[in-house]
């Protein structure tokens, strides 16, 4: 699954790629991946997108127009630039952002089907989508220790909840483990000041 790390790179290339162009058209092979009905989806074709942002897990594309997109790519999805169009769309492709100068392609390789599209009228609306984790490459070590000991859970499970840290996941939060010498069974409010 992307996690922080994975979506920065996403936003990074991103803002490169497709920052400052304008969404010429936008093709879904399912409904079911559009989440939101309110603006409609239509609104965002001829709109420029101004930035790539991250709200945890999630990719938001920010449009002149105030329109936000907000794609969550869950376990198998995954976005691939094409610089020229595609003759047709791909088995595993679930929706294709046409620009000026390409193609963005959403892919998603599974059977279960999670992947989400949510289109927001404004900036504002995107708290609606917040999970409520605090931003853990922005906080403080104090900020840290507070949001993990605020419930009394495995540290695993509070390293991949998205109410306590923002966009960490199982992998990760793996890696962190191992790289920490924790146990993930260890409980967050016994873990010593230096464990934190």
């Amino acid at each position: 699954m992307p996690e922080l790390p994975d979506l920065t790179i996403y936003v990074e290339r991103m803002n490169a790629l497709i920052g400052g162009h304008s969404l010429r058209e936008i093709s879904l092979k399912s409904a079911f991946v559009l989440r939101t009905v309110v603006p409609p989806l239509k609104q965002l074709v001829g709109a420029r997108l101004r930035t790539v942002t991250r709200l945890g897990k999630l990719l938001v594309l920010h449009f002149d127009n105030d329109l936000v997109l907000a794609i969550h790519l869950m376990i198998a999805g995954r976005l691939r630039w094409r610089s020229g169009a595609a003759k047709k769309m791909i088995r595993s492709e679930i929706a294709i952002f046409m620009f000026d100068h390409g193609e963005l392609s959403f892919t998603e390789a599974s059977a279960k089907k999670r992947a989400s599209i949510h289109v927001l009228a404004s900036r504002k609306e995107l708290g609606t989508l917040d999970r409520g984790g605090i931003e853990v490459l922005g906080a403080t070590i104090m900020n840290f220790a507070a949001a993990l000991a605020r419930e009394n859970h495995t540290v695993k499970r509070a390293l991949t909840d998205p109410s306590i840290l923002s966009g960490i996941g199982n992998a990760y939060s793996d890696e962190i483990l191992h790289a920490a010498r924790l146990s993930p069974v260890k409980l967050t409010q016994r873990l010593s000041h230096e464990e934190m």
